[in-house]
């Protein structure tokens, strides 16, 4: 019965140390300003970016993240939408959530700077300031939307899809 104990004991102070060096880590990572990880893990479970927020992904100067299925996500990406210079959401005609849909990004100078699939009904995007044209495909339906980027503040661009 001893044993025992001293195991248990031994489990919850394993536990809280573990726990302390998360939380300090995370405080550590707040300090020095990072913002997201570079892995190819695009779940929000064990990323930096905390409150939910799916892993921050990059493509060449393009910064993006994705998703918004579950409840969680979703408050915390429309929460996180005006730190971003552009916010895409796509829906059904009757503001059912959609994920994978393919979205291309063009600049001005037509070329591509951002081609991936959103993993959720929100697309938030750091970009440039200028003009773009956004293309979305969900299934074999495409859209495009002109948008344009300003210096300050942000755009939002939504995608609504007519299902037979």
């Amino acid at each position: 019965m001893k044993t025992q104990r001293n195991q248990h004991r031994i489990v919850a102070a394993a536990l809280s140390a573990a726990l302390t060096l998360g939380l300090a880590g995370g405080a550590y990572a707040q300090q020095a300003g990072v913002s997201g990880g570079s892995t190819a893990d695009n779940t929000s479970a064990g990323n930096a970016n905390g409150g939910g927020l799916p892993q921050i992904q990059q493509q060449g100067e393009v910064s993006y993240v994705s998703g918004g299925v579950g409840l969680d996500e979703s408050r915390a990406l429309q929460a996180a939408q005006s730190q971003w210079p552009l916010t895409l959401r796509f829906t059904g005609p009757k503001g059912e959530f959609l994920a994978d849909v393919h979205v291309s990004i063009v600049d001005a100078h037509n070329s591509e700077v951002l081609s991936t699939t959103s993993r959720g009904p929100y697309m938030l995007v750091r970009l440039h300031p200028g003009r773009y044209a956004v293309h979305a495909k969900y299934n074999d339906n495409e859209q495009t939307r002109a948008v344009t980027v300003p210096a300050r503040g942000h755009v939002k661009s939504a995608f609504i899809w007519n299902m037979k």
